[in-house]
């Protein structure tokens, strides 16, 4: 039963298949995560000058700098992200406001208060690893050298 299974698998999952599937994963998960996390920021931006002298300051650099650093995450690396520019820098910038929001500014807090940073924190790391995939401006703009590095590895 199984080998049937695998042999119809394997004859509809050709490697190009496959990497399509996996680049239109990629460009799914940096427009919808890139969405959700934007509209976190623009939250932060609208109150800006409420939240500027209470936000939380991890890093000693004052409670609006602070704010002013979240908000950069958050609004421009979601735009960075969704459009596939720069990816990797966006998505470590996610990484680290997401783990002083999880393990920082939620230290104390129930798991339930954690999840959101801890669930945008996941994508980051994915996206760090993978890149934007092949649906981005990060592959327009460096294709060329993506190409050679490809060449070079099939010799």
């Amino acid at each position: 039963m199984i080998r049937p299974l695998n042999t119809v698998y394997t004859r509809l999952m050709t490697p190009t298949r496959y990497q399509l599937l996996q680049d239109l994963g990629l460009f799914w998960l940096r427009l919808t995560l890139g969405w959700l996390m934007l509209g976190h920021g623009m939250g932060k931006l609208a109150k800006y000058e409420t939240l500027s002298s209470q936000f939380l300051d991890p890093f000693g650099i004052g409670p609006g700098a602070s704010l002013l650093l979240a908000i950069f995450a958050e609004v421009v690396c979601s735009g960075l992200i969704m459009l596939g520019l720069a990816t990797r820098f966006a998505a470590l910038n996610w990484f680290i406001t997401m783990c002083v929001a999880a393990f920082i500014a939620h230290a104390a807090d129930p798991l339930n208060k954690k999840e959101p940073a801890l669930l945008f924190l996941i994508p980051a790391v994915t996206l760090m690893a993978t890149g934007a995939g092949r649906f981005s401006a990060d592959r327009l703009l460096c294709k060329p050298a993506t190409e050679s590095i490809r060449q070079s590895e099939k010799e």
